[in-house]
């Protein structure tokens, strides 16, 4: 071989090396992104893998504030998911430890091989995961997880009903789901809680708690958690399966009256179409 093949190798080797460092997915796929009803809002573009400086999110202490409102703690088995850079995720893992996990998921693979570089030039092999999902199912182990933290990319995902549906079976029994956003218009990079709100219990979710960092850019978090009642197991967990209180009618889309065409929707076709597909998975 020739020295200037050999220098070619040396060279491409590693970027090739690169695309072993995250999974395709550590789960089967769940139900497909047709069995769900478009948003009815805009959905933002993914344009960068950063959300802000790093320096200045730690200086406004955002990260340690989060995760001790979230109670996150050694042992814990936590999914970042969008995880972009890796800001959260490697401040998840230092603070589960050896004994707990995180499991870094996203849809691009490019922002997967810089942060498998970023893992490993911290030494964060052993308690870091990276997963390629798809847009409408994070692809991860079922029953894995304690938290999963959607920080700054609820507006940019394609199919939120999708992502949320399959996100459930990867959840503990007592599991959270905490988002994270900037209180603005989804074409904005944003997402309004009210409609965050109405897009989580669409899927079975309800609201547990909800925090505003009171940061510039105003960004509440939102915890939430499955409802018990509404267990994907039981193909169930679409608007209607249960009696919503006054405060839970919320409008996830613009126009007056939506919200009773989005009942009908998800109590009719897109429920049945999930059922199908979750007695499929079963059989």
């Amino acid at each position: 071989m020739s020295r200037a093949a050999q220098i070619l190798l040396a060279i491409l080797l590693p970027a090739r090396l690169l695309a072993a460092d995250y999974a395709e997915g550590l789960a089967p796929p769940g139900a497909p992104a047709n069995a769900f009803p478009a948003p009815s809002r805009p959905v933002a573009r993914i344009v960068t893998d950063t959300w802000k400086n790093e320096q200045s999110r730690d200086q406004a202490g955002e990260a340690e504030r989060v995760m001790d409102l979230l109670t996150v703690k050694a042992g814990l088995s936590v999914a970042d998911i969008g995880a972009g850079s890796g800001y959260y995720t490697v401040r998840l893992a230092r603070r589960v430890g050896p004994t707990g996990h995180v499991y870094a998921e996203d849809v691009v693979s490019g922002y997967l091989e810089h942060l498998a570089q970023r893992v490993r030039s911290e030494g964060l092999t052993g308690t870091v995961t990276l997963v390629s999902g798809d847009p409408h199912d994070p692809r991860l182990l079922p029953g894995s997880l304690d938290l999963a933290l959607l920080v700054h990319m609820y507006h940019e995902v394609q199919q939120p009903y999708g992502l949320l549906w399959n996100l459930r079976p990867a959840l503990k029994p007592d599991a959270k789901v905490a988002i994270i956003d900037a209180r603005k218009q989804t074409a904005a990079h944003g997402t309004p809680p009210d409609l965050l709100r109405c897009e989580l219990a669409a899927v079975g979710y309800r609201q547990t708690a909800f925090h505003d960092l009171r940061q510039p850019r105003s960004s509440p978090v939102l915890k939430a958690a499955p409802s018990p009642i509404l267990s994907p197991a039981r193909g169930r967990g679409w608007m209607g399966a249960r009696r919503y209180s006054p405060s839970e009618r919320r409008t996830c889309g613009p126009r007056p009256g939506w919200h009773r065409q989005h009942r009908r929707l998800h109590c009719a076709r897109w429920r049945k179409r999930v059922r199908r597909h979750s007695d499929r998975s079963r059989a």
